[in-house]
């Protein structure tokens, strides 16, 4: 899908966007027939209405969005997304109402009602196009939601259409789109390329596991993405329970937002030296299966102790981590749907975030609030590090007690990106458990925008 804009035309339909409250002012400089139309109609202005205003022959000439208080409207986010939705197809601008400071936002969301995942049944989002609005990037805008669209068919795509070699034809396709180089390590030659992690967790299924490799750009910076592709996740023999398999198509999530994130870099054409890594693995169970139990090396030497074979996540991320910091990057981001600690601890609509950069902590942070992409910033806390060192190994991938998962997941990981990189860690949901403004029900983006708009400042482009 490419969500764009509509272009600029004279008959685009005005809409005008109603705060609680200023209704009055402006029915006071309409035609008595119009104050007529919108008294009878009841229309106040309340957050997320609508109102069709007539033509002289009965088409419609216009529209009224309500758009509520400031209080209301901080409970959300793309508020005109349900106006998107609402509206009949044609062509509209805005005319009147709408703040400088959320047009952006606004007009994000207006893109982002577009989206459908028709693939497996007839379905489409919003057909009513909108000219952006003046003073937006329109182009910038337009990548962005591309990038988001490319997440959310990917992680919304079933596990028996979604498996590694999937996920590797998405990868290439976009890598080749923009001219980036690929180069994805298969099977075996996981072992013989030193990736036993990745190779252990994907070896029990059929769908051989893999790590895609991907690099675009010749100048700049280097930034280094790496994405949890587990393309489904039995838990292996801590086999889940089915009500918490029942999503695990989601849990590459990670790897299908760098994938997103990486589409808005190339499309926007950042001046940065990125690479993209992806391990892609299906955690399924056979005879063999890694085991509780286990004491694993990875591809730095650092060995680790399996004590539950459902936190795989962080074991192939580990040996992407460990390539990624070979060569150094001036900044390296793993995002990764790791942890059910993080819901608990912040629900699905905050991406939790880890770093030890202050610049690119506070960069992140102002990015996610201008860019309507929630996150939160959790601390790499040293005093766990107790916790992930079981004494056998170097290191516990489930260390018992139930507490501080997220953290010591993270730690975990932290574990592997080298002292040479700045690293930052999202723990991801990727999913939006119900409809909301701009976001159908399903696999979402998180944390890519906030990262997006955070790369000037942290890597001084």
């Amino acid at each position: 899908m490419s969500p764009s804009f509509a272009p600029d035309t004279p008959d685009a339909l005005p809409l005008h966007i109603i705060e609680t409250g200023s209704l009055e002012a402006w029915m006071a400089e309409q035609p008595a027939a119009t104050q007529a139309w919108v008294t009878g109609a009841g229309f106040t202005g309340a957050l997320g209405s609508l109102l069709l205003l007539p033509g002289a022959e009965g088409a419609p000439s216009g529209a009224l969005i309500g758009y509520g208080t400031a209080a209301k409207r901080r409970r959300g986010r793309f508020h005109l997304a349900d106006a998107a939705l609402k509206l009949p197809a044609g062509t509209y601008r805005i005319a009147s109402g709408l703040p400088e400071a959320a047009a952006e936002e606004e007009a994000l969301g207006w893109l982002f009602a577009a989206y459908a995942f028709d693939r497996y049944h007839a379905a489409s989002g919003a057909k009513a196009q909108l000219i952006a609005p003046t003073g937006v990037d329109a182009k910038r805008l337009e990548e962005i939601a591309a990038g988001e669209m490319l997440t959310r068919d990917l992680i919304n795509t079933p596990s028996n259409d979604m498996g590694p070699a999937d996920l590797e034809e998405a990868a290439t396709h976009l890598a080749e789109s923009y001219g980036a180089t690929i180069s994805v390590t298969r099977g075996r030659d996981l072992l013989t390329k030193n990736f036993p992690l990745i190779h252990t967790v994907g070896r029990a299924s059929e769908r051989a596991p893999r790590l895609i490799d991907i690099t675009w750009g010749r100048e700049g910076p280097a930034l280094t993405l790496v994405g949890k592709g587990v393309c489904f996740d039995t838990g292996g023999l801590n086999i889940k329970p089915g009500a918490s398999m029942g999503l695990m198509k989601k849990d590459m999530g990670g790897a299908a937002t760098v994938l997103g994130l990486a589409r808005m870099i190339m499309g926007l054409g950042l001046k940065v030296k990125l690479r993209v890594l992806i391990p892609a693995v299906e955690n399924s169970i056979s005879g063999n299966a890694f085991r509780p139990g286990d004491i694993l090396t990875a591809r730095d030497g650092q060995t680790v102790e399996i004590n539950n074979t459902d936190a795989e996540g962080r074991l192939v991320l580990a040996d992407a981590l460990a390539l990624a910091a070979e060569s150094a990057p001036d900044l390296m981001i793993s995002m990764a749907t790791l942890t059910g600690a993080a819901r608990v601890a912040v629900g699905p609509d905050l991406a939790p975030y880890y770093t030890d950069d202050e610049p690119v902590a506070a960069a992140i942070a102002e990015g996610g609030a201008a860019h309507a992409d929630p996150v939160w910033r959790m601390p790499f806390h040293a005093p766990y590090e107790a916790m992930i060192e079981p004494g056998i190994a170097d290191l516990d991938n489930a260390p018992s007690g139930g507490f501080a998962g997220s953290i010591t997941a993270a730690l975990f990981l932290k574990r592997f990106a080298g002292e040479a990189s700045r690293y930052t860690h999202f723990d991801i949901y990727g999913w939006c458990p119900a409809a909301k403004p701009g976001r159908t029900k399903g696999g979402t983006g998180q944390g890519a925008r906030a990262i997006l708009a955070a790369l000037p400042k942290a890597l001084d482009l």
